[in-house]
């Protein structure tokens, strides 16, 4: 059978894991293939996303989200180069424009590389980049960018450490699995969840060499 990534619930007797990207009816939210979610209705857990601000969450193929994972939008930020932080202008009755741009802490587009895991209860403020293959520990709050192929843990989030050498790092992101055929991906499997980092190095190398 050929995983299909249009389903929704991917795990045959299983309906708390789904499959993201059929999910989603708001267009500014974009999701790759195979993204799952520990939970139903992943919209729900992308909170103060409001069409008149217009940013966008973007998230890469193969991400693992784990249940209870919120992502804050701008619509969270309240105006705070002025004496009162009230948002008086979203509230009927209230003499106050709609600020300009220029005077909100909007922070842009939260992106979410490829194969990234994310742990539980995870929060993601407004903005971060996530680079692909990152790890991002149970219960942390992530309030900056985060490099390919690194783990940070807590609130702040912190970088704990590389996931792998320089030299490793740099093959992956040539590689760019998640970019291949179904039946490519399922040729690498072998590869990809091999622990001899050496050995995943050496094939790396011969398929990249290949691709030249």
């Amino acid at each position: 059978m050929t995983p299909d990534p249009n389903i929704v619930y991917p795990i045959k007797g299983c309906n708390t894991v789904t499959y993201v990207k059929p999910t989603i009816n708001n267009s500014n939210i974009i999701v790759g293939d195979f993204t799952y979610f520990g939970d139903i209705d992943f919209e729900k857990y992308v909170t103060h996303h409001y069409d008149f601000i217009g940013d966008k969450i973007i998230i890469g193929k193969f991400c693992q989200i784990a249940k209870g994972v919120e992502f804050v939008m701008n619509g969270a930020n309240h105006q705070m180069n002025s004496v009162s932080t009230y948002p008086f202008y979203i509230f009927d009755g209230w003499n106050q424009n709609t600020p300009v741009e220029s005077d909100m802490p909007i922070k842009g587009d939260t992106i979410v590389g490829n194969d990234v895991w994310i742990g539980q209860n995870v929060t993601i403020l407004p903005g971060v980049h996530i680079g692909d293959g990152a790890i991002i520990g149970l219960n942390s709050t992530v309030t900056n960018d985060v490099p390919p192929y690194t783990m940070v843990a807590g609130n702040p989030a912190r970088i704990i450490r590389k996931r792998f050498d320089e030299e490793l790092i740099v093959l992956m992101l040539k590689l760019k699995w998640w970019n291949k055929s179904i039946s490519e991906i399922n040729e690498l499997i072998p590869v990809l969840t091999n622990s001899n980092l050496e050995i995943v190095k050496q094939k790396i190398k011969m398929i990249i060499n290949m691709e030249k």
